[in-house]
This record gives C-alpha cells, structure tokens and sequence, in this order.
C-alpha cells in the first residue's frame, strides 16, 4: 500500500466511521483514531510520511473555518469572558504545571523544551470536542463555550509553542521578547484577517455564482493562515477573524441555493479532513512507539503522569473559576452563557480532549537547534504528546457519553421550543406585514389576497404549530396534513420529471450541456 493508497482508506473510513458511531453510539473521531492505531500495526501498510511543518496548515484552517460556521460574532462577544478564562487562562496553567512535572520526571530535558511540551498538549480539540458534545444533546450554552475555547485555546497554546521552540532551538530566553512576540502575533492576525474578510466579502459579492463563492471559501481560510504565519502572526487567529467577519458579512437571506449548498459543501469538508486528520493520529501512533522501544515502561510511566496532570489540573481550574464566572455573571447580569452546577462543570471538564492540534505541534518540533545538536528530548516530548492524546481522546471520548447520561445534563428543550416559537411568530408577522404592503401599492384580487394570507400563516405554522390559535389548530393540522399529501405527490411527479429527464442522456443525439441544465432547472424547483 502507497501513501495515496493510504489517504483514500483515510477517507473512506471518515465518511463510513460517521454511520458506524451513530449506530453504536460512539464519537466518529474516537472510531477513526481506533482505526488508524488498527491500520498502523498492519505489515503492509507504510508510515506516514506527511512533512510536520504541513499538518498544521493543511489541517486547521478548513476545519477552524467549518467550526466558525456554527457560531457567530455575538455569541463569542457575549461569552468573551468564560471563553477567555478558558482558552487563554487556563492554557497558561496547563503550561505551568505540566513543564514543573515534566522536568522532574524527563531526566535532562530543559526548561524550554518542557514548556514547549506544556504548550502543544494544553489545548484541548475544537473539532473532537464539539463532533464528540454535539450529538450528545447537551445544553446550547455547554457546547458554544466549548467551540469557543477550542477556537481560541488554539491560537494561546501554538503562540507559547512557538516561543518555547525558539528559546530551546536558540539556547536564549527573554520575557520582554516572548511578551512582545505574543502581542505582535496577534495584532498582524488580527489585521490580516480583517483584511482578507473585507477583500473576500467584496469578491464574493462580485463573483456572484454559487460555485465561485464556495470555491473561493474553500481558499480564504488557507491564504489567511499562510499570510498571517508568513508576516509573523498567528495563522489561527488570522483565520478565526476572517472566518467571523465573513459570517456577519456575507449572509444573503435571498441566497437559498448559495446557502444550502455552502452548508453542505462544509459539512462534507469538515467530515473528510476531521476522519483523516484523527486517522492519522492513530497511523503515527506506530512511529511513537518505535522511538521508544528500548525504555517503553519508562516512559509510558510519564506519559500517564502528564495525562493525570492535564486532566487534574483541567478539573481544579473550572471548578473555581466557573464559581467565578457565576459570581461576575449574577452581579452584572450579562447575556453570557455559562455552565449551570456541578454537573455541567464536571461534563466540561471531561470533554476537554486533545487532538489534531497536539499531534500537529509535536511532529513539527524540530530535530536539531542552531548549534546542530539534536533536539533536547524530541523523542520523549512526542511519545509523552501522544499518551495524552491516546487517554484523552480515547478514554474521555468513549466514557463522554455515559457520563452525559449517568448525569443527566440535556440541553434545555422547553427553552429551544420557546425560541423557534418566536422565531416562527416572527417569520409568520414579517410575511404577513410584507403582504399588506403589496396589497396597499397593488389591487389583488380578494380570492388571491385570502391564499396568500393563509400562506403567511403556514410559513409559521409549519416551523411551529403551537402559535395557531387552538380553536383553529385543528383545523391547521389538518391543512398541512393536506399540504403534505400534495408536497409528497409532488416530489413524485418531479422525480419521474427528472428521471425522464435523465434517462436522455443516452439517446442518440442528446445534448449531455442541454440535459443538465434542463435538469438543474427541475432541481431548484424541487428545492423551492
């Protein structure tokens, strides 16, 4: 088996491991990660032989730029607060205590390489953590401070990795220097991205077609990563900001092909990269353990030691710090969303797993300094990344679910129900008050201003049937009963329409350019 061979196994296991997890249960990431640790004890198949310094950009920016998709700039304002203590606060804790541990149990491994070891394994997984907590019904406010922190914990721990690998390869450290580097990295990111937001919105609008503008958002989040690293600055930040420009710039109510089709182009690329990335966490697994085979007790020993003080440290700092965030939440009586007791604490806690940027940053850490001499403690700063991972990943990924259950802690459904009753009633008023106003500037015919009035009324019935009123809910129930018999004999009549349609291609001669385009008529129809 080649490497090419190897990726589409890669991806063929991302996309059947989605069915599979659903079926038993359990996270697709998790299943994928099992299988490639499968795949890589396998004779026949090779080692990866993916460059470091390419997992990173290659990896990242579609998948920051997918998770961006689902939440937007008032939400991350709203929660800037929570997201801070956790993604910048306690990445810097996590740091602290894992190179005080590391450098007492790794014998001769030097301060600036175990801080580089704090950093790469103190982030916890944007991606596993919102695959692994958003099919597990929890409530809205958990998972949104979870994508927050995964997004932004990122952007912390690949800054203090960077400024650890420079003092380790260079044998010199300053403060004033690392404080300066941490500040300009995230000033040329933030500048960058803004940039390339304002650029690709004008772009977008001037492109027009569905398939340029989703061709073009698949480019923007690699140009803002590349950019930003390339002047200095933080390429997730970079990315983070344009994809968040983009999100409130970009949004056309109007443009429902454009929009289905950029969610589903998405969900497919979020799908794909996230089953290869988590797959080759398990192939390289094979690698970690060559590196270690003649002191492997040793140091499985210290990787279980950082994983306690990762996961420990984890646990200590949200307890306080979510009392907290209650204490300041109940005092100014923000719209921020936190978690709401023990249980929810204690769900958060566990689902902080690591992934795809650990793996990324410990391949990447150089083998020589400037000096030439081997890196201090490469070997054994990986193979410790990679136990992390395994008992973070696997162990908290597969138990995530019972712990959910065993607690109790489901997302708030009397509350969802109240939102999209209102927004229901929204939509249903916006209709109705735009069809006073054509009625005002038009003469409608008495018979069409009555359908169309009812129309109004189903737009909002059909999202929620609780706003009709009950002495006429009955008598909706039944309408749309009606309207559903109708629609279904419909989509029928289209698929034999579309079916005759296709069964042309193949006459003699059919025009396959004409073909598609009658059927992509028949399509958007059906869409509509």
């Amino acid at each position: 088996m080649d490497q090419l061979a190897l990726v589409l196994a890669l991806l063929l296991g991302a996309v059947v491991t989605v069915p599979l997890g659903d079926k038993f249960d359990l996270p697709a990431p998790v299943l994928m990660t099992l299988a490639g640790i499968a795949l890589a004890f396998i004779p026949f198949v090779p080692n990866v032989e993916i460059p470091p310094d390419f997992i990173l950009p290659l990896v990242l920016p579609p998948l920051l730029y997918a998770t961006v998709q689902r939440t937007s700039w008032r939400q991350f304002a709203a929660n800037v607060r929570p997201i801070m203590l956790l993604a910048v606060a306690l990445v810097f804790v996590t740091m602290a205590a894992v190179a005080a541990v590391a450098t007492t149990l790794v014998p001769g491994l030097p301060l600036a390489a175990a801080v580089a070891l704090g950093a790469l394994v103190a982030p916890p997984d944007p991606v596993a953590a919102t695959a692994v907590a958003g099919r597990l019904g929890l409530p809205r406010r958990l998972v949104s401070i979870l994508e927050g922190e995964g997004l932004f914990n990122d952007v912390t721990a690949i800054v203090l990795y960077h400024v650890a690998i420079a003092a380790a390869v260079s044998g010199t450290f300053s403060w004033p220097a690392a404080a300066g580097e941490l500040v300009l990295s995230a000033v040329v990111a933030v500048a960058v991205g803004l940039a390339l937001g304002w650029l690709s919105n004008k772009l977008m609008s001037y492109l027009g077609d569905a398939t340029l503008q989703i061709g073009l958002s698949l480019l923007v989040p690699f140009a803002s990563y590349v950019l930003a690293e390339e002047l200095h600055g933080s390429g997730v930040l970079a990315v983070l900001t344009t994809a968040l420009f983009l999100a409130e710039h970009t949004a056309d109510a109007d443009d429902v092909t454009g929009r289905l089709a950029g969610n589903t182009f998405w969900d497919i690329v979020d799908t794909l990269v996230t089953g290869v990335a988590f797959g080759l966490i398990g192939l390289e697994l094979h690698n970690v353990f060559g590196t270690a085979e003649a002191r492997l007790w040793e140091m499985l020993g210290w990787g279980a030691a950082i994983s306690a003080v990762v996961v420990g440290v984890r646990l200590l700092y949200l307890l306080p710090a979510t009392w907290l965030a209650k204490r300041l939440h109940d005092k100014r009586d923000l719209d921020e969303e936190i978690p709401v007791g023990w249980r929810e604490t204690v769900v958060m806690w566990w689902a902080g797993m690591r992934g795809v940027a650990t793996v990324a940053l410990a391949l990447a850490i150089p083998l020589t300094t400037d000096s030439g001499e081997a890196f201090p403690g490469r070997d054994q700063i990986i193979f410790i990344a990679f136990s992390v991972i395994i008992s973070t990943l696997v162990f908290q990924g597969l138990t995530l679910p019972w712990l959910v259950k065993r607690l109790g802690v489901q997302a708030d459904s009397d509350a969802e129900r109240a939102l999209e009753h209102g927004l229901a009633l929204r939509a249903a008023k916006a209709a109705k008050h735009r069809l006073r106003e054509i009625e005002d500037s038009e003469e409608l015919p008495e018979e069409i201003s009555e359908r169309l009035l009812r129309r109004a009324y189903e737009i909002g019935a059909r999202i929620s049937p609780d706003i009709v009123e009950d002495e006429r809910r009955e008598w909706y129930t039944k309408r749309l009963d009606r309207l559903k018999m109708v629609q279904r004999i419909q989509r029928e009549m289209m698929s034999a329409a579309r079916h005759e349609v296709l069964s042309a291609r193949n006459e003699p001669g059919a025009d396959p350019e004409i073909v598609d385009r009658v059927l992509r008529h028949l399509d958007v129809r059906s869409l509509r």
